[in-house]
C-alpha cells in the first residue's frame, strides 16, 4: 500500500520558483529529478522506503506531495514532511532581514536589487547535501553531476513512478569501494563517503537531529575530523543540507569569480582575502554567497 503526504504552502508573489527548479534540474538525463516549466518531481529515501516527491508552484502558493512506495507512518512522519519542504523552498531563511540590513550597500546593493527574494534551495536531506559536497570536491559541476548520477544509478533504488532515488547512507553501505571508483569517485573520495556512511550508520553523525537544531561548532567538529572533509565542504553541507547562513564560502572557485567581477578586479582574488571580505556578512556570509553564484549564472 502506498502512502501519501501532502501539504500547501503559501508563497509570495516574488518567489523565485525558477532557482529552486534549476537547482533540482541540473541533470540533463533527469534520472531522479524531473523539471517542468512549473513542477519538480524528485526520487527520494524517506524512512528506507523509495518515494517521489512533487512540487507543483502555482501563483504564490506550493502544492507539495510525497507518493511513499509502502506505508512509513511512524506518527510524526507529517509534521516531518511540512518541514522538509518549508526547509527545501528556503522559507526557513531569514532574508528579509538580510535584504534590508544591506540593500544600500555600495557594492552588494545592486545584486539585492537585481535579485531580490534569492533564496538558497535545499536538498531533500542533510545526507544528500554532504554527499554532493564530498562529490563536488575540486571538480567542475558537470562532473560532480555525473558522478551523483552515476552514484544513484549503482544505489538502484527506483520509485514506482520511474525515478531513481537518492540514495542515503544504508543504500551507499551496500556498495564496495570498487563501484564507488566505478561511479567515477577518487579513491580518497570513495573512503571518505565510506567514512561518512559508518558514522551516519553507526549514530555517531546524527545528521537528522541536527534538522531541529543544528549544533554549528560541534557539527563542523565532527565533520572536519573526517578525513578528506575541509571547510568548504562543512559550509556548503551546512548552507545546502541546513540552511545555515552564516557559512564563508570563500574557498568556493566561483563565488571568488563572482567576487572579482563584482569589485571590478582584473586579478584574481585569492581564498584570504575572500574571507575578509565576507567577513562583513556575518550571519548571511553563505547567502552573500549564494548572490555571488547567481550573479554569475546571469552571464552564462
Amino acid at each position: 500500500m502506498n502512502q501519501l503526504l501532502s501539504c500547501s504552502i503559501p508563497l509570495t508573489a516574488t518567489f523565485r520558483a525558477g532557482d529552486i527548479l534549476a537547482f533540482h534540474g541540473r541533470d540533463p538525463q533527469a534520472v531522479s529529478e524531473r523539471i517542468t516549466a512549473n513542477t519538480l518531481q524528485k526520487g527520494m529515501v524517506w524512512r528506507g522506503q523509495a518515494a517521489c516527491l512533487s512540487v507543483f508552484f502555482q501563483p504564490e502558493q506550493a502544492e507539495v506531495q510525497l507518493l511513499i512506495d509502502g506505508a512509513a507512518d511512524d506518527g510524526d512522519s507529517q509534521a516531518a514532511f511540512d518541514a522538509m519542504a518549508y526547509r527545501m523552498l528556503g522559507l526557513t531563511q531569514d532574508i528579509e532581514v538580510f535584504e534590508a540590513q544591506y540593500r544600500d550597500h555600495p557594492l552588494l546593493g545592486a545584486l539585492i536589487s537585481q535579485q531580490a527574494g534569492l533564496r538558497v534551495p535545499l536538498t531533500a536531506t542533510p545526507f544528500e547535501a554532504l554527499t554532493w559536497a564530498i562529490t563536488g570536491q575540486q571538480i567542475s559541476v558537470g562532473a560532480a553531476v555525473s558522478i551523483r548520477r552515476r552514484l544513484i544509478l549503482a544505489a538502484d533504488i527506483r520509485h514506482s513512478g520511474g525515478l531513481f532515488c537518492s540514495p542515503e547512507a544504508s543504500q551507499i553501505a551496500g556498495l564496495s569501494e570498487q563501484t564507488l571508483r566505478q561511479a567515477g569517485f577518487s579513491l580518497s573520495k570513495a573512503q571518505t563517503l565510506a567514512t561518512l556512511v559508518e558514522l551516519v550508520e553507526q549514530k555517531q553523525l546524527p545528521l537528522d537531529a541536527w534538522v531541529q537544531k543544528l549544533p554549528v561548532e560541534e557539527a563542523r567538529a565532527a565533520l572536519e575530523a573526517i578525513r578528506g572533509i575541509g571547510p568548504w565542504t562543512v559550509n556548503y553541507t551546512m548552507l545546502r543540507g541546513f540552511g545555515w547562513l552564516d557559512g564563508s564560502l570563500h574557498g568556493d572557485v566561483a563565488v571568488r569569480k563572482a567576487l572579482q567581477m563584482l569589485l571590478g578586479q582584473t586579478e584574481k582574488i585569492n581564498e584570504k582575502d575572500a574571507k575578509i571580505w565576507l567577513e562583513e556578512f556575518s550571519p548571511f556570509r553563505a547567502l552573500v554567497g549564494a548572490h555571488l553564484w547567481s550573479s554569475l549564472s546571469k552571464l552564462a
